[in-house]
């Protein structure tokens, strides 16, 4: 297991019409390390967003897509997805209010 601070453990929002769709329930998705618990997602989530009481924690792998260039081909990096509830009672994430 890697030694992640929690800092590096959020990658990047996830802006899809589902993901946008699901932050109505104060549920939110982000790409998150790979190596990353969910225990850390919590931790990254409640220190990086002030106000924030995570509930729970749902992550998965995606799978690399396959890529051809020509006759060459070749699979694209693994990635790990994160969704993030937060509590009732917990302040919205900032980041999306805008989208």
């Amino acid at each position: 297991m890697a030694d992640l601070k929690y800092y590096d453990v959020i990658l990047s929002p996830v802006i899809t019409e589902k993901s946008m769709n699901d932050m109505s329930d104060k549920k939110y998705t982000f790409y998150v390390h790979t190596d990353a618990t969910k225990s850390q997602v919590k931790e990254a989530v409640e220190k990086m967003f002030a106000g924030t009481k995570v509930d729970s924690v749902n992550t998965s792998t995606v799978n690399g897509k396959e890529k051809r260039r020509g006759r060459t081909s070749g699979y694209t990096a693994d990635r790990k997805k994160a969704v993030v509830k937060l509590t009732a009672d917990s302040a919205d994430i900032e980041i999306f209010a805008g989208l």
